[in-house]
């Protein structure tokens, strides 16, 4: 059931959600939390419809914050609130409201959205686009419990990450971080299998790509070593090898599908290992609202050096490895030392 509200508040919002629960027979809600998703027109269909996926496992009232400021003084002085309420088989499992907010209400979308959220449930704020610099200080952002990024989706994804970093509060993550879920677990499972010391480390994937740059940067804080960051066609990341002393751990996804699994005195092996949907990544974020500080710790590690040779890097496409590419604990160390949190993403 839809239901169109023109130059409306939150209290007949309110109302409308009420009314429609009650028309289709469904008074009882079981939502489990709050998703605020702050786009514009044009990325609010692709974004809705994997909020809506994600729903099946989360239950949830999906609030969408369109804002029109408009641009000339009359424009931004017509404040108005337009809402679609959707409630049934076309709101997923939950229930869905998109606001678009004109005018100078624009800039105070949370005196809009706070009447809105389900009470006493957590509240998810997720920037499909471009996000503010600063999450956590975000007017909306300030209300959720777990806030939601993408820098792939950002102009310059490697700085984002530098910016992440730098205005990390708990609560704070990416889907970029997500994206590499699979791969970490994956390596996790091969260095538990073959218990032998790790030499180096080096990734594989597209120039300037986020995800393997967070990759490299996980690997480095967590094994220590030096990791060397080679570029690829891509899609994606393309492979992850591990030099240990007893022979070379390898990771290689050439299609963004399957891989193919190397570990010495073990015959290869292939594993699933396909790009995933935006969906996928969402519901993965919203199994867990707790600070990841993983996530943390890697966008603060080493970062400086690595947006460097990740902008060193942007252009080149032959595949062939970069010397200058290189994260390193030293690197890191150095770059901390010097008085300022490092940053990345």
């Amino acid at each position: 059931m839809k239901i169109d509200l023109t130059d409306t508040t939150s209290a007949r919002i309110n109302a409308g959600l009420i009314d429609a629960r009650r028309a289709i027979g469904t008074p009882a809600v079981g939502m489990v939390l709050t998703l605020v998703i702050v786009t514009d027109e044009g990325s609010a269909y692709d974004a809705l419809k994997s909020a809506h996926e994600a729903s099946r496992e989360h239950p949830s009232r999906i609030l969408v914050v369109i804002k029109r400021p408009g641009r000339s003084p009359r424009e931004r002085a017509g404040a108005r609130l337009d809402a679609e309420v959707v409630v049934g088989a076309e709101a997923g499992t939950g229930e869905t409201v998109v606001l678009r907010m004109h005018g100078e209400l624009a800039n105070h979308s949370e005196s809009v959205v706070l009447p809105l959220l389900l009470p006493d449930a957590p509240v998810v704020c997720w920037w499909p686009d471009q996000a503010p610099d600063k999450p956590g200080a975000d007017p909306l952002g300030r209300l959720a419990q777990r806030r939601i990024t993408d820098a792939s989706s950002a102009e310059d994804p490697v700085g984002s990450i530098e910016v992440r970093a730098g205005s990390y509060l708990p609560g704070d993550t990416d889907l970029a971080w997500t994206r590499i879920t699979p791969w970490r677990s994956m390596l996790a499972a091969a260095l538990d299998q073959k218990h032998s010391a790790i030499t180096s480390a080096s990734v594989e994937g597209e120039a300037y790509n986020a995800s393997t740059e967070l990759l490299a940067l996980w690997l480095a804080d967590r094994l220590g070593v030096e990791v060397e960051r080679k570029v690829s066609d891509g899609p994606g990341i393309t492979a992850v090898r591990l030099f240990t002393t007893a022979g070379d751990i390898c990771l290689d996804r050439s299609d963004g599908r399957l891989a193919e699994l190397s570990v010495p005195g073990q015959p290869d092996r292939h594993v699933a290992l396909k790009r995933r949907e935006t969906a996928e990544l969402i519901a993965e974020e919203l199994r867990r609202l707790d600070p990841d500080d993983i996530y943390r710790a890697t966008v603060q590690f080493g970062v400086k050096h690595l947006i460097s040779t990740a902008r060193d890097n942007k252009g080149a496409t032959d595949g062939s490895p970069t010397a200058a590419a290189r994260a390193t604990p030293s690197a890191a160390k150095k770059a901390a030392s010097g008085g300022k949190a490092a940053t990345s993403k």
